[in-house]
């Protein structure tokens, strides 16, 4: 029982980060479609996007270490 709910836990945690990640990008789609004419809130966008991405990639990460971890304690 208590693994069916550490694998849901890290589901939710996993879809936590997936919609941050999407928050930071749609933020940055944003400024840029809107305010590209502005040099620093260009940056910005692009480093929001930038943001996005490195979130969405820590939270695959530890997601699938988490599972792997929760796996290898059932055997």
């Amino acid at each position: 029982m208590a693994v069916i709910r550490t694998d849901l836990a890290n589901e939710r945690t996993l879809l936590a980060y997936l919609r941050t990640s999407l928050m930071m990008v749609g933020t940055g789609g944003t400024l840029i479609k809107f305010f590209g004419e502005s040099r620093e809130l260009l940056i910005a966008g692009y480093g929001a996007i930038g943001i996005g991405a490195v979130v969405l990639l820590a939270g695959f990460v530890r997601f699938f270490q988490t599972m792997r971890r929760v796996r290898s304690d059932c055997q």
